[in-house]
């Protein structure tokens, strides 16, 4: 199955980063991608962090879910919206940060809220999710049936997730054997961290890993990382891009799952 996982570098302007996300999801499509991925954030980088609360939307409802579905039927392909705000119900300060899967007919399947929110800081440099987010509780997996004849068992996480292992051997017992991970990782944490862990989240779990991500300097004078990638199992980075926004293209093969998983049966030597 050919995947795309996009990188992007959203501004402040949700119109300006649909758009970008549309000509995007359009390049995916034409290099014959069956499942795009957007990554977190992928529809606003405010100029502060409560600015996400003025755009949230209603689950099933909204202009950022209509652009997602479109995309999905107007290019018979899977869409993964990497993070939109979702409303929580009778809470007005705080909102879910959501990754929601379309399928080729416009119909969402499946829905992660993230669970881990992320507080750094260093210096100047401090950031605390809580304070706008509210947390899932849930790992989530979805099935994907592709052109191969094979149906994909995906996992889903988002950015800060990746931390934490727990989530991903969670997301094993689901009998996951591609793991997304949209994110908008700190250019501080990403230099330090970003492909070591999506490495070791792949091989631990002998599973595909494919991570879109923010990667630029953003109109709020933010930098992210970047550095979107794709992992096999086995922990070899297959393809990724550096900064700017593009598409990173990669076939990937079930029968690598089966290959590694019989090679080394790590997933059955488990004791705790």
């Amino acid at each position: 199955m050919k995947i795309a996982a996009i990188q992007m570098v959203s501004t402040t302007d949700v119109r300006t980063n649909l758009l970008s996300a549309r000509l995007l999801l359009d390049e995916a499509a034409a290099l014959g991608a069956e499942l795009a991925v957007l990554p977190e954030y992928f529809c606003l980088l405010g100029a502060k962090d409560t600015d996400k609360l003025k755009i949230k939307e209603t689950f099933g409802s909204g202009p950022i879910q209509d652009m997602l579905a479109e995309s999905a039927v107007r290019h018979k392909m899977w869409v993964v919206g990497g993070t939109l705000p979702l409303a929580i119900e009778h809470v007005e300060n705080k909102i879910f940060n959501t990754s929601l899967v379309f399928d080729p007919t416009g119909r969402c399947l499946a829905r992660y809220d993230k669970i881990h929110l992320f507080k750094f800081t260093s210096g100047a440099e401090h950031y605390d999710e809580s304070k706008t987010l509210q947390p899932g509780s849930q790992p989530v997996a979805f099935e994907l049936p592709s052109e191969d004849g094979h149906t994909w068992r995906v996992g889903l996480s988002i950015c800060y997730d990746l931390r934490f292992p727990e989530l991903y051997r969670s997301l094993a017992n689901l009998n996951t054997e591609l793991i997304l991970v949209p994110s908008a990782f700190t250019f501080t944490t990403g230099q330090a961290h970003w492909e070591v862990l999506l490495r070791a989240r792949a091989i631990e779990n002998l599973a595909w890993v494919a991570a879109p991500a923010q990667g630029g300097l953003h109109e709020n004078t933010r930098r992210t990382w970047g550095q979107t990638m794709i992992v096999s199992p086995w922990g070899q980075v297959t393809a990724q891009k550096a900064t700017g926004p593009g598409c990173t293209i990669a076939e990937i093969n079930f029968q690598d799952n089966v290959l590694f998983r019989n090679r080394l049966p790590a997933l059955e030597h488990r004791v705790l």
